[in-house]
């Protein structure tokens, strides 16, 4: 069971994360949707498309864009599509 924590707060929860280069995605069904909030910043990867990003908010403090997630994924990265990775001192015990 891999969790996504921040702040002391659980993120996430799953047993069905894809690792792909060393990051854990979690499915949108398994995060704690009261912690994120929408952030207007975007990147593109080459190979996985372009990446929405999320801002974590937990006990008032928040942790700019440290969620991504690739709402339309390029065909090599379908399994990753909608699933959440996490950076910026998110820790994921796995």
């Amino acid at each position: 069971m891999a969790k996504a924590i921040w702040n002391g707060a659980i993120l996430a929860e799953s047993d069905r994360t894809e690792v792909v280069e060393g990051n854990h995605y979690f499915p949108p069904d398994t995060i704690n949707k009261e912690y994120f909030k929408d952030s207007s910043t975007h990147t593109t990867c080459s190979w996985k498309g372009v990446a929405s990003y999320y801002t974590i908010e937990v006990n008032g403090q928040q942790n700019k864009d440290a969620a991504w997630y690739y709402p339309q994924t390029k065909d090599a990265a379908k399994n990753i599509q909608g699933y959440i990775g996490f950076w910026k001192g998110v820790k994921v015990e796995a």
